[in-house]
C-alpha cells in the first residue's frame, strides 16, 4: 500500500467476524469520520459468522491507506485490501 500516492479512486474489500463484539459500530464510526472519501459501501453475508464489506474511495492516496489501516486493526477483522487507480 505504500505506492498509493496522489488522487485515487477504488474500493477497500473487508472480510470480517460480525459477531466479534464492538466490530460492526467502529466499523460505521470510521466510515461515518471519513465520509469525505467515502462514497459508497456493500455488505455481503459470506457465511454465518462472516461478512464482507466493500467501500467505494475517492482521495488523496495517503488518506485511503490510513483508513484501509485503521480498519485492519479492528479486532475480528480477517483481512482488507486496497485497490485503487491514479485519477
Amino acid at each position: 500500500m505504500n505506492d498509493v500516492e496522489g488522487q485515487r479512486q477504488g474500493v477497500i474489500t473487508m472480510v470480517y467476524d460480525h459477531d466479534q463484539r464492538g466490530l460492526l459500530e467502529a466499523v460505521t464510526e470510521i466510515q461515518h469520520e471519513n465520509r469525505d472519501i467515502i462514497q459508497s459501501s456493500i455488505h455481503s453475508h459470506l457465511t454465518d459468522d462472516c461478512c464482507m464489506e466493500v467501500v467505494m474511495v475517492r482521495g488523496e492516496g495517503a488518506q485511503l491507506r490510513t483508513l484501509a489501516e485503521h480498519l485492519m486493526a479492528l479486532k475480528g477483522v480477517e483481512s482488507v485490501k486496497l485497490t485503487t487507480i491514479k485519477i
